[in-house]
């Protein structure tokens, strides 16, 4: 019922999504809730609601995004911040306090794991303070309560929890101290208005949000970022976006797994689309990958898979097994979220719409399934076809 464009395109105009990016089938889940709460009788019906009520397209909003994170996700970007961040206040001579940006900002997670290794990197209160913004207003009260459960530690090192974490039965209060460090808002980056009269930021992470939108509005947002960042700041990002920004005029720092990036004087040439496959020889890291996951070494795979991304164009092989090790490892929603990235960029991976439909099927989405085990046999149908030709 919601393949209808018009909800496409409304939630391309207030947050910038491409449903390409995500896959038709989580919006239409979405309206097929939002519809049954406001008791619509039809498609129309509901459409004319969600235009009559802000807060019904909130809500809409809301159903859209399902926040998945956890502290000091990509933990080497922590690392290089802290490092960074030592080196910037030496340069700074007390002027001034450090300014770090967290955009989406969730549920919390990360703007505070921002501050921990700040403060556990030696920093004093009044040397930082950190922003966050999410165009979700329930993901920002959220945010605001502090109060997390186990699914938010996630890590191979949780020590962090025992300094700045109380435990409440089986949820975990973050400390006052660390959420008096963390001013936390609602914002949308399409609006040309955010921050406008705010200086840039010395450090900003902005992680895995421009892989959601098409090319313009990729760009867009990128002029955004780059306003947002202090000409000698240092830009967190994905590690699929990496080559969006070299085409932009910005450059890796040269730190793995960091997944930072800072000006650069020349845009690399050669206006290539974004998220076109690689052209590059990836036979042989992607075997490498291959054997350290069929070996069980998931981290090392894990490892070898964003390091791939992070030094070279995106394919959907290497979204594959991401999804693969998240998928072993009970990470539902991020499986879905690569294996949306590696059919993204190649459409016919049939091992991604295998497994996709693995998932939607678990999830009770029997049509969602459906489509993509018949586009699975499509697709072998006419590798058939090609290899008897």
């Amino acid at each position: 019922m919601s393949s209808d464009q018009r909800f496409f395109d409304f939630l391309k105009e207030r947050i910038g999504l491409d449903v390409a990016s995500v896959g038709p089938a989580i919006i239409e889940r979405a309206v097929r809730q939002r519809s049954i709460a406001q008791q619509a009788l039809s498609t129309d019906h509901y459409w004319q609601t969600l235009q009559g009520s802000r807060d019904e397209q909130q809500a809409l909003i809301e159903a859209v995004i399902v926040p998945e994170t956890w502290f000091f996700r990509y933990p080497e970007s922590f690392a290089t911040l802290a490092k960074l961040a030592l080196s910037r206040l030496a340069e700074l001579k007390g002027m001034r306090a450090l300014r770090i940006l967290s955009l989406p900002c969730s549920t919390g997670e990360e703007p505070y794991s921002i501050a921990m290794a700040l403060f556990d990197a030696g920093l004093a209160p009044h040397q930082f303070k950190v922003d966050g913004f999410d165009v979700s207003p329930l993901s920002v009260e959220r945010a605001r309560q502090a109060v997390y459960g186990k699914n938010s530690f996630r890590g191979q090192h949780s020590d962090f929890r025992e300094r700045h974490f109380t435990a409440e039965d089986e949820r975990y209060s973050l400390s006052e101290r660390v959420r008096e460090q963390v001013r936390l808002q609602v914002g949308n980056l399409l609006d040309p208005t955010l921050l406008a009269n705010e200086p840039p930021y010395d450090f900003v992470f902005c992680r895995n949000l421009l892989i959601y939108f098409d090319q313009p509005t990729q760009r867009q947002v990128f002029e955004v970022l780059k306003r947002l960042t202090h000409v000698e700041g240092v830009l967190f990002i994905g590690p699929a976006e990496g080559s969006l920004l070299g085409r932009l005029g910005m450059r890796s720092i040269g730190i793995a797994q960091s997944f930072a990036f800072s000006r650069h004087n020349e845009p690399e040439p050669a206006p290539a689309p974004a998220f076109v496959p690689s052209a590059l020889p990836v036979r042989q890291p992607v075997r490498s990958i291959a054997a350290l996951a069929n070996e069980g070494k998931s981290a090392e795979a894990r490892v070898a898979c964003e390091h791939y991304l992070d030094t070279h164009e995106p394919v959907a092989q290497v979204f594959y097994w991401l999804g693969l090790l998240s998928d072993v490892a009970g990470s539902a929603l991020e499986a879905q979220g690569f294996y949306r990235k590696a059919l993204y960029l190649d459409p016919q991976h049939a091992e991604a719409l295998v497994h996709l439909a693995a998932l939607l099927a678990s999830q009770g989405d029997v049509a969602g399934a459906r489509r993509l085990q018949e586009r699975a046999a499509r697709s072998g149908r006419a590798a058939d076809s090609e290899r008897k030709s």
